[in-house]
């Protein structure tokens, strides 16, 4: 190759760089300045004690994280490594302390599972997280219920499709108020149940997760950066059970406070 050629063609990816990265400024100008063609809805969720809200950026699911649940969905936890799944931000429905919340029965689906877990909120995220500091970056914890739509889920893992329509739909994430850490410690241990009607139908030890929620973060930043905002779903024991309009779920996790949750017609 003759040495112009080698010149020019030096010279061409040197601009092609610097049209790329003038484009980056300019669209990171845009989002910065320019007008928003309409305003969208922050989800946040109340913190117990406070008058600041938590501003939600991703939600994160572990499946199958209590061994006997595992078992029952038709998995073996000594095998099987984690898996995770997202909801969206809207997804998000917070019940207030002392109050029941009615949450709609959402269309589609005849057969609506309740999954109650632990849910973690992080201050802070980063890539490549240590086990031993992943929990430095929880600033607190709430009850959750994973609302699943399960003959939907079932029926795309049937066909080894997406279960997106199954999990990441409206107020399928439904969750009571943050407990801040610097207030109730960091929870590893303790009851997690759900009672539908008074009678108790998932009811666990949270030391009994495969995963702990230290690991949980771990192995996420591994595979994305987790950042403030971001929240952790924990896994739900097993028992998983349907519920129809009328029902109550009371759900309970030591040292947090009740959560009910009424099922009504949309």
């Amino acid at each position: 190759m003759r040495e112009m050629d080698r010149r020019t063609l030096v010279a061409a990816g040197a601009i092609g760089l610097g049209s790329m990265a003038a484009m980056r400024a300019a669209n990171g100008a845009e989002a910065k300045g320019g007008d928003m063609l309409f305003t969208l809805p922050q989800p946040t969720v109340p913190i117990v004690g406070s008058t600041k809200v938590f501003p939600v950026r991703r939600i994160y699911c572990i499946g199958r994280n209590y061994a006997a649940h595992a078992r029952e969905m038709g998995s073996d936890p000594n095998r099987e490594p984690p898996f995770y799944f997202q909801k969206p931000t809207d997804a998000v429905q917070v019940i207030a302390v002392g109050t029941t919340g009615n949450h709609p029965y959402p269309t589609l689906t005849k057969n609506y599972h309740h999954e109650v877990e632990l849910v973690a909120f992080l201050k802070s995220g980063g890539k490549d997280i240590p086990v031993e500091k992943a929990l430095d970056h929880v600033m607190g914890y709430a009850v959750g219920l994973d609302m699943t739509r399960r003959d939907l889920q079932n029926d795309m893992k049937a066909q080894q499709k997406p279960w997106e329509i199954g999990k990441a739909f409206d107020y399928s994430a439904v969750m009571g108020p943050i407990h801040p850490v610097e207030k109730i410690g960091h929870i590893t241990k303790g009851r997690i149940s759900v009672a539908v009607n008074g009678k108790v139908i998932q009811d666990a030890g949270l030391d009994q997760m495969i995963w702990s929620v230290a690991e949980q973060i771990a192995q996420l930043s591994k595979a994305f950066e987790l950042k403030a905002g971001d929240i952790i779903y924990s896994g739900t024991p097993e028992n998983v059970g349907p519920v129809v309009v009328g029902d109550t779920m009371l759900c309970k996790i030591d040292d947090l406070a009740d959560m009910s949750v009424k099922v009504v017609k949309a």
